[in-house]
């Protein structure tokens, strides 16, 4: 398409066409799901490709920091040049990264290919900012869950989806399906998405160096990432600690756990909820309900102890579906308030925001495990709880 065809966009547009906004929420979803992929499909990679378990195990560790370094390094690109380009460079090295994995021969060439996966995946970090551009102030919450509830859908449906794959089909095909799945959402960004004005002129240096700046000067942005990072441990210490919990208390295997994902979905889809409250009452307000939604749903984790067993699955189910509704509301809230803040530094803001909420959880899966280890599933209960109890101590204003 030539450039005469692309609009440029700098501001907000007056509306968003509901095709652009399922375009922007598939293309979050689809990405971010590429680092999820490979979790539940370890027990047939490793025999595969005749590398240990421990070995195995860094596939999914160094996506993660792929990712986190993404965010970090790549994300606030997004301030400083056409946020169209960035998503469609960052979905075509991505679709590439997932064939490698695919196509990977040994352990070794896979563990680059997942870094490098994790990297490109913060494609989704670029959508959501400009979902927030492109939207008028007065819907913006509402456009920005909606685009959420995609990149919500890829997490929690990327597990159940790659272990049916891989169950029927091989590891291998999970993959390659990814990156044809990228290329179709490429194509249709391509078609959809107008071109962004960059918001700086400053160089990559000072482009990070700003990221300091931002984080000293505006105190709202750093209560959001530590209330939103908080509820980002106890929501990583309840699934990184699942399925080790049902496999070793009653005895189910990873497609009962995996299932888990759509109680979760079904939470996720409180994100468009979220933004049209945030809209009618204000970002603080929600998050605060929306943080005590998550305390609610994690403190119901404490009864399993009580319960008759053929009662645990079901709390579990509504356990999630609960903390879940909480969690993403609260995010959701959260990058309404954090994107108002600097309009030109939307993308230097989402990358500090996001780099607070997958700290959290990396802490939360370690801290969970540990939990688990020495304390049981009460242990992990109460960790959930707490991180929300305190999570709402930094919200109370």
């Amino acid at each position: 398409m030539s450039s005469t065809h692309i609009p440029v966009v700098a501001p907000a547009t007056p509306t968003v066409a509901p095709r652009l906004i399922l375009a922007m929420a598939a293309g979050a979803g689809f990405s971010v799901a590429s680092i999820y992929y490979s979790q539940p499909m370890l027990g047939v990679i490793g025999p595969d490709l005749g590398a240990a378990p421990a070995a195995t195990g860094m596939v999914p560790t160094l996506t993660q920091l792929g990712y986190a370094l993404g965010i970090l390094l790549l994300a606030p690109l997004g301030d400083r040049f056409d946020r169209r380009r960035l998503i469609l460079a960052k979905a075509v090295l991505l679709a590439l990264m997932l064939a490698g994995a695919a196509l990977a021969g040994s352990l070794p060439t896979l563990l680059l290919a997942s870094l490098l996966i994790g990297v490109t995946a913060t494609m989704a970090q670029d959508v959501v900012p400009a979902a927030a551009s492109l939207a008028p102030a007065a819907e913006r919450g509402s456009v920005v869950g909606k685009v959420m509830t995609g990149l919500l859908l890829g997490i929690l449906l990327s597990r159940v989806a790659s272990g049916l794959v891989a169950q029927w089909l091989g590891w291998r095909s999970m993959f390659a399906l990814a990156a044809v799945s990228v290329v179709l959402i490429a194509l249709a960004l391509a078609r959809a998405l107008p071109r962004f004005a960059p918001t700086t002129t400053l160089g990559y240096p000072a482009l990070l160096g700003s990221l300091v700046a931002l984080w000293r000067g505006q105190p709202a942005l750093r209560r959001a990432v530590f209330a939103q990072g908080l509820l980002a441990v106890g929501f990583s210490a309840f699934w990184s600690t699942l399925a080790l919990m049902l496999h070793s208390r009653y005895q189910v295997g990873s497609a009962v756990a995996g299932a888990f994902g759509i109680a979760g979905a079904a939470g996720a889809l409180a994100a468009p909820l979220a933004g049209r409250w945030t809209d009618r009452l204000g970002s603080h307000a929600v998050a605060r309900i929306a943080i005590l939604v998550a305390l609610a749903g994690f403190a119901m984790l404490l009864l399993e102890a009580w319960l008759p067993r053929a009662a645990i699955l079901p709390l579990l189910a509504v356990s999630a579906v609960v903390f879940d509704f909480g969690f993403q509301s609260a995010l959701v809230s959260h990058q309404t308030l954090v994107y108002g803040l600097v309009p030109e530094a939307r993308s230097r803001l989402n990358a500090l925001l996001f780099t607070g909420v997958f700290l959290g959880m990396a802490s939360g899966g370690a801290l969970g495990s540990l939990a688990l280890a020495h304390w049981g599933w009460t242990g992990v209960a109460l960790l959930a709880t707490a991180a929300a109890a305190l999570s709402l101590v930094v919200r109370r204003r």
